[in-house]
């Protein structure tokens, strides 16, 4: 057992939440951002997850740990609002900076491993779609929901910085588009904004049931940003199975129709934004903070050249960026 994860144990058996002396905590796989631990507690298995102050990438990133207590009370949220969507919240301690979770157990698969491995099931993204449009509309207009996510700071530091505006200033002919669009999004309060809605935190479990994880970026904002990163990365996936994967165009649909079907109502720029999010978060994965690990530098440029030719005139609509990628990568030799 490492220091962090001894160090752990030492203060949840301070808290009253161990109660066997020769407990294991096992590492998790669970982003950058974060120490995640399966603990067995004699009978018992259940998940505890520390915020770290520097995040685990190659440049300078830090972030506040109070995103930990943020994650914490939108897991109690969507819990109530959409029973069985997020894992179930056990214990906390905000000052220690943790919290505990239900262990789901087996029988559960990460959709980020089912898209790199060539499995395409657009009921997962539909489901998708649906619980997202769902979150979306059951936290509109909430008033409690805007005062407790007021986490504009927080976003800053986990998305606009090393996303947006890290982007914008290692291509200075975009920088400021990326600027502008940052501090449109600083303005916006629509809805409750998960933040890192993207297949590696959706767990796929039996009768294609999805689990949502890691909100430590939950935000009362724009939900365009919520839609804009989950396409990202399917569009990006569509990228390192080229001129494969084609399939995952009915995913998008699939994904598209099932949240416009559960939204009900939005504003009437909606879309715009959401393609205009998609092209700057392409690029975001590929020159910003938080790069995708699995395109070689020969599609890490399709990329750039992509997005650098479509902003300068933007599509109408989400389906036609949607042709417009798979026409290009369509072209790639495998």
């Amino acid at each position: 057992m490492g220091p962090a994860a001894a160090e752990l144990r030492a203060q949840l058996r301070r808290d009253g939440h161990l109660r066997d002396p020769a407990a294991r905590f096992t590492p998790l796989a669970g982003g950058v951002s974060s120490d995640i631990y399966l603990v067995e507690d004699g009978a018992e298995r259940f998940v505890v997850k520390r915020a770290l102050p520097r995040l685990r990438v190659r440049d300078e990133w830090r972030a506040d740990v109070s995103r930990n207590e943020v994650e914490r009370e939108f897991l109690e949220w969507a819990g109530r609002c959409l029973p069985g969507a997020v894992p179930r919240v056990r214990f906390a301690n905000p000052t220690a900076g943790y919290f505990g979770m239900e262990y789901l157990g087996e029988g559960f698969t990460n959709w980020k491993r089912q898209l790199l491995e060539g499995v395409f099931a657009p009921a997962t993204a539909a489901a998708a779609g649906r619980l997202l449009g769902a979150m979306h509309t059951c936290s509109a207009g909430e008033v409690a929901l805007r005062r407790r996510f007021d986490t504009t700071a927080n976003f800053h530091q986990l998305r606009l910085e090393p996303y947006l505006l890290t982007t914008g200033a290692r291509h200075p002919a975009l920088r400021e588009v990326f600027t502008a669009e940052a501090r449109r999004l600083e303005a916006t309060r629509e809805g409750l904004v998960h933040g890192d809605f993207s297949p590696k935190n959706l767990l796929v479990g039996p009768g294609d049931r999805l689990v949502l994880l890691d909100a430590e970026v939950a935000w009362y904002g724009d939900p365009a940003f919520d839609v804009a990163f989950l396409l990202n990365h399917l569009l990006l996936k569509r990228l390192f199975h080229a001129p494969g994967g084609e399939p995952l165009r009915e995913l998008i649909g699939a994904f598209w129709t099932a949240y416009r079907g559960a939204r009900g109502a939005w504003a009437t720029d909606f879309e715009a934004r959401t393609v205009r999010l998609l092209l700057l978060l392409l690029l975001a994965r590929v020159d910003g903070k938080s790069p995708v690990e699995y395109l070689t530098p020969g599609r890490q440029q399709v990329v750039r050249d992509f997005v650098g030719e479509t902003l300068r005139a933007l599509p109408d609509t989400l389906p036609a960026l949607v042709e417009a990628w798979f026409a290009r990568t369509g072209r790639l030799r495998s």
